[in-house]
């Protein structure tokens, strides 16, 4: 057992090994995991009952605040649920949300869930900033919803004009709602208590709460799914680390899209869990946005901050300058990293600050799992000595590593783990060794071989895709193949960069002839042709073309470089199937990297404008 003095926050870390004669090492958690409630619901019951006129969930309104309470919230959830069971919805029939994060969008998704309706949160971008729908069409059909609910039809309408034809659902809608819709402010049902209270009695762990859309590396989202017990274990497991969540119910300022796994599960039920009140951020880590959380965060002043490390380089920024901020930024218990490696300069001036604000430093912690995993797996609860420790394994889990590669791979089993993926029995099969932990496709390595209570960090992925500093994850594979239509001819193949960056970018094996053939330059050399305008024109085009088929960061490059030299077979560049060794390409072409992400112009190329 390693005792951590820093901080009087989190339980002792205590961490079981076993090695194996094959190289296989087994990491379990020496800390008992309690005995978790049968169903998110019933913490909703709690708090209505012992905290009835604490805020629950807010948003903004002018320059105010719409605060639905706790004895509300479960009066209006019982009222939704009742129509929900009413319009159909059930476990094969769930509820599908096409929304914001909103108080409406709690209140529906928890009403779903309290009587044993799966609810799927499905990411404003497939609605937003697609061009075709395909993927919102395949989500939609795969779901099969009773219910879809939108924040505003006017906004969503393009995406509901896509789906015509697709589902037999009722849909309800926040604002803008058409005579063949039902307004949000309707969708309650009076006289059947009885029923809503009937199947909340009926759930029970198993009963899947959400389904979670996860990109692969190629393909339509898979739906992950989440039952209860994922849920409210990964909350047991998360207050046997922090104690102190029962001692004072928390306070969040929150951005963290609900449909993903961070926002949805893991801060949205901690609060739940503990009586707490969350606070709807408008705000995000974004140029425009980002002074929404600003204000928010000084008026509400949060006891923990969750954020992405683009949104702490952001928030750093402003805290540099805005005294007001500094104070409410580090006024927090602790600060939470999750998504993505947080850079080293970012954390040592967060930790800098914090002390010169407030006389000692803020602790920063981070964790790591993933969708399948609701997300909790592993939790940083000590103060790591730098950045990018996600800790050892939480109560109730267990790891799994084993030598792949030249790599750790990690795999995880414990009451979190998903059963698997919605009507795919095939990916199902595929997900889970003959072990039954699952397969999660990352590498850890230790931050000590001979202590495993100092924690592990992430070492990326076994196979290519990566997250963005913004947590969002990027998919090689599908990337590549989009970067080089984009890029045609010119483009011979693509390395896609952008590992723990804020921006996707193109290092390009440029195919010659192609180059030559636009340069109208056979004879020069090479070099020479690839400075061209043409060939340089042709790829700013294509850099904007693919920027405008639709989608966010991950979809695009915001710039790229040519390679010089053709992949080396010899230096790993090449795999025995022939392809593009993405991460071994990387490793190897460092100077070119670093002028791609540098300040120089002529190192690389824009999008055109």
């Amino acid at each position: 057992m390693r005792k951590d003095g820093a901080n009087r926050l989190f339980a002792e870390v205590d961490v079981r090994r076993r090695d194996t004669g094959n190289g296989v090492t087994y990491l379990e958690s020496g800390i008992a995991l309690p005995q978790s409630v049968p169903c998110v619901g019933a913490w909703l019951e709690r708090w209505a009952s012992e905290r009835p006129d604490a805020t629950c969930v807010a948003e903004r309104a002018g320059d105010g605040w719409r605060r639905v309470s706790y004895g509300e919230a479960l009066r209006r959830v019982r009222e939704i649920a009742g129509w929900l069971l009413h319009a159909g919805a059930g476990q094969d029939r769930p509820v599908a949300i096409l929304s914001e994060n909103s108080v409406d969008h709690w209140l529906m998704a928890f009403a779903a869930m309290h009587v044993g309706v799966p609810v799927a949160t499905i990411s404003t971008a497939y609605s937003l900033m697609s061009s075709d729908h395909e993927k919102l069409k395949a989500m939609i059909e795969l779901v099969t919803p009773a219910v879809i609910m939108v924040s505003d039809a006017g906004r969503y309408g393009a995406a509901l004009k896509a789906i015509e034809g697709r589902h037999a659902a009722v849909v309800v809608a926040s604002a803008g709602a058409s005579t063949t819709m039902v307004a949000f402010a309707d969708a309650k049902a009076s006289g059947r208590d009885s029923d809503v209270a009937e199947r909340f009695a009926a759930i029970t762990p198993d009963t899947t709460a959400r389904l979670l859309f996860t990109s692969g590396s190629t393909g339509t989202p898979k739906a992950v799914i989440n039952t209860h017990l994922m849920l409210t274990s990964n909350q047991e497991a998360n207050g046997a680390v922090c104690p102190f969540l029962s001692e004072t119910p928390p306070r969040i300022v929150d951005w963290l899209p609900w449909s993903h796994t961070f926002g949805a599960n893991f801060t949205s039920n901690m609060l739940l869990r503990n009586g707490g009140e969350l606070y709807i951020d408008e705000g995000k880590p974004a140029p425009g946005l980002i002074e929404h959380t600003i204000r928010n965060m000084i008026e509400i002043r949060p006891t923990m901050c969750f954020n992405v490390p683009r949104g702490y380089e952001m928030l750093l920024r402003a805290a540099e300058t805005d005294a007001d901020f500094r104070e409410a930024l580090f006024g927090v218990e602790f600060i939470f990293y999750a998504a993505a490696a947080l850079p080293g300069s970012i954390w040592s001036r967060l930790i800098e600050l914090s002390a010169d604000t407030k006389g000692k430093a803020t602790p920063m912690v981070a964790a790591w799992g993933s969708t399948e995993t609701a997300p909790l797996a592993t939790y940083c609860h000590f103060q790591a000595e730098r950045t990018g420790n996600i800790g050892v394994p939480v109560p109730g889990t267990a790891l799994k590593l084993l030598p792949n590669g030249g790599k750790l791979e990690v795999r995880v089993k414990g009451p979190q783990v998903t059963p698997g993926y919605f009507r795919n029995p095939e990916m199902t099969s595929r997900a889970f060794d003959a072990e039954g932990f699952y397969i999660m496709g990352d590498a850890v390595r230790f931050a000590d071989p001979d202590d495993p209570a100092r924690g592990l960090f992430f070492d990326g992925r076994v196979s290519e895709d990566f997250k963005l500093t913004s947590g969002t994850w990027v998919s090689v594979g599908e990337l590549r193949i989009a970067g080089i239509d984009a890029l045609s001819p010119v483009a011979q193949d693509i390395v896609v960069a952008g590992h723990d960056r804020d921006a996707v970018a193109f290092l390009i094996f440029p195919n010659e002839a192609a180059c030559r053939n636009l340069a109208g330059l056979q004879e020069a050399p090479f070099g020479q042709v690839l400075d061209h305008p043409a060939v340089r024109g042709h790829v700013a085009d294509g850099l904007k073309a693919l920027k405008m088929s639709g989608g966010g960061s991950s979809r695009y490059a915001v710039r790229a470089r040519f390679l010089a030299s053709p992949p080396d077979p010899d230096r790993g560049e090449i795999t025995d199937k022939g392809y593009i060794n993405q991460r071994q390409t990387l490793a190897n072409r460092q100077a070119d990297l670093e002028r791609l992400y540098g300040d120089d112009p002529d190192s690389f190329i824009f999008p055109a404008n």
